[in-house]
């Protein structure tokens, strides 16, 4: 089997190209098969027609979103653009079935407008500008993306009834992480613009769960971070946040403690031998016969567990101390796959 990782094409890309197509047959020109549009590198790129058909108020092109080998969720979805003739001379863009709203400041787009990133945005203008002068509104629709957008970002970012309209170059590169950090720095940002300034920073739904159960927070406070530690912890400098909390699994919060600050598997490693190294310092014995963080604190007696999970949390307190170098004041927290308190550090005072 090759090697080779198959691209695609992202929503965007879709949605000029629909644009384009429904716009040749406002104006008159038959097309079918594939439809060329213009990349924000200057490159061009031919992309497939599903349809395009005439309508009451004017005309529409649909196009299916391939991502080839990028495990994207709008694989396959139909991006369809609806045109017809407005006054004036611009490009009016409009969400359909599908396409979500913003309603959270802090994005690229204002509260109030579709969600069309502004790379995409340009595309669809140039696209049907290559076609028309003339004043034209353009409707996105991409049925099923109400369904689609509940398991993304979307919901935590303020995007409602709906996906966004995505890419910065038209292209989709298979199994890069760009796409996933600009969603995880949205959050961040979405935070910021709603006045947090004592954001929680957490792996994912479990320390989410665990931080609204322990905590008084607001829906925009919590910010997920997956496996970007790094990423996310320096995009927190773009800020003024106050304070920070860090709070998740040792199974992954230790390994910020050891210093890798991408928690996926295929890039850190285990940190149960460093758990267990640390425990023979904090308790005079080593624990190696676990495989897991869970079962090593799980094995221990409710003080052991308390006093080797505080030190834990020091020593990841101590660790993105290190690595912010500055404000805003840090605080970590230690959980367990149930949401119970295993351990912490700093002054949560903020949060209370």
């Amino acid at each position: 089997m090759s090697g080779h990782l198959r691209g695609g094409f992202t929503t965007g890309a879709c949605a000029a190209a629909a644009a384009k197509a429904a716009a040749m047959l406002l104006l008159g020109e038959e097309t079918s098969g594939k439809i060329e549009i213009g990349l924000p590198n200057g490159e061009r790129m031919g992309i497939p027609l599903v349809y395009v058909r005439r309508t009451e108020t004017g005309a529409e092109a649909a196009v299916r979103k391939e991502a080839g080998d990028d495990p994207d969720i709008t694989q396959g979805a139909t991006v369809i653009a609806s045109v017809a003739w407005a006054d004036g001379e611009g490009v009016l863009l409009a969400a359909g079935e599908g396409v979500g709203m913003v309603t959270k400041p802090g994005l690229s787009v204002p509260t109030g407008e579709p969600a069309i990133n502004p790379v995409p945005q340009r595309m669809i203008r140039a696209a049907i500008r290559e076609v028309t002068a003339r004043g034209i509104k353009a409707t996105l629709s991409i049925p099923g993306g109400r369904e689609m957008a509940a398991k993304t970002f979307n919901p935590r970012l303020g995007i409602e009834g709906g996906l966004s309209i995505l890419g910065t170059s038209g292209r989709v590169r298979p199994f890069s992480c760009p796409a996933m950090r600009v969603s995880l720095r949205c959050s961040l940002d979405v935070a910021a613009a709603c006045g947090v300034v004592a954001p929680v920073l957490v792996p994912g739904r479990i320390g989410e769960k665990a931080a609204r159960r322990h905590f008084r927070l607001t829906t925009e406070q919590v910010v997920e971070v997956g496996n970007e530690w790094g990423f996310m912890l320096d995009c927190t400098a773009a800020h003024s946040f106050e304070a920070l909390l860090i709070l998740g699994h040792p199974g992954k919060l230790a390994k910020l403690a050891a210093g890798h600050w991408n928690t996926h598997s295929a890039k850190s490693d285990n940190p149960v031998s460093w758990v267990s190294g640390l425990a023979e310092k904090i308790l005079g014995r080593a624990l190696l016969h676990h495989r897991t963080t869970e079962g090593l604190f799980a094995s221990l007696p409710a003080e052991e567990r308390q006093r080797l999970g505080d030190a834990l949390a020091e020593q990841v307190h101590m660790k993105i101390a290190e690595r912010l170098a500055g404000p805003p004041k840090i605080a970590a927290v230690l959980v367990d796959m149930q949401g119970e308190w295993i351990g912490g550090k700093g002054d949560l005072a903020p949060w209370k």
